[in-house]
């Protein structure tokens, strides 16, 4: 049964509109976004995704967007178990993670397996803003060396904590620092280099390139709207790069899609 059928009753009807039937599952935590008319039920709906038989523990109402350096969103506690550490499974992988103190997007699910699945083992690959590991880990499983770096200090313990329990410590090196910073932290020429970019980051792309061999391939997430693709393809292209697919990854606001640009050096 869906979650608006279940509130049929509970929630009055003018109010049932504002009520999604989705909610995000990291693991055994819940999350709802729930709409400010909704507040006087949030109980109510908090007990009804407890008890959907999906294996959910706790349920959190998500009260702010993403902020700060971190890129965490604010939480309510709403019902279950009042802990916002879980762990994830995506793709066979295992992630542990805290939901409020650590950066985690399960809509790049695809891409992160369609990503590690192109790269070759014994390849170097530079990994900027590497969270806590969900591309870092299945680019390891494939026989990668994988430079990880990242400035959340919770985000490199939990990567750390991940290698292990997937068995790919010794293929991951983590470094805990401003990927802005790379090219003077690095000398190291890289294979490919995976950018998942957070918004308004467009700059590290070029930061990256020469740490990328010749022939080298780069992966490059952005935030953009359809009519800036063409000319933005046209500047990778200055840069010296081949375009060779840029593609959608998702909706993130009214008329932004995140995109993928899949690049190659000359």
């Amino acid at each position: 049964m869906r979650l608006k059928e279940k509130m049929q009753g509970v929630v009055p009807q003018e109010c049932l509109s504002k009520l999604s039937d989705g909610f995000h599952v990291i693991g055994n935590i819940a999350i709802l976004s729930l709409a400010p008319e909704l507040a006087s039920y949030k109980n109510e709906i908090a007990g009804a995704v407890l008890s959907s038989g999906k294996n959910i523990h706790t349920v959190l109402n998500k009260t702010s967007k993403l902020q700060g350096e971190r890129r965490v969103a604010g939480f309510e506690f709403l019902a279950g178990v009042a802990n916002t550490v879980t762990t994830h499974k995506e793709f066979g992988f295992l992630y542990r993670l805290d939901v409020a103190n650590v950066f985690w997007n399960s809509h790049l699910g695809y891409e992160r397996i369609r990503v590690a699945a192109a790269v070759m083992a014994g390849e170097d690959v530079l990994l900027p803003f590497s969270g806590v590991g969900p591309f870092a880990v299945p680019l390891a499983a494939r026989g990668a060396h994988v430079l990880a770096l990242e400035k959340s200090r919770e985000a490199c313990l939990y990567l750390a904590e991940n290698a292990r329990l997937n068995r790919v410590e010794r293929m991951i090196a983590i470094i805990n620092a401003d990927a802005c910073h790379m090219a003077k932290l690095l000398s190291k020429d890289f294979h490919r280099a995976v950018i998942p970019a957070p918004y308004g980051a467009d700059g590290i792309l070029e930061a990256a390139l020469p740490l990328v061999k010749s022939k080298g391939l780069l992966h490059f997430y952005t935030f953009k709207k359809l009519h800036q693709i063409e000319p933005l393809k046209k500047s990778y292209e200055d840069l010296g790069l081949e375009v060779m697919q840029a593609r959608r990854c998702g909706n993130v606001a009214p008329g932004v899609s995140r995109w993928v640009f899949d690049l190659a050096k000359s």
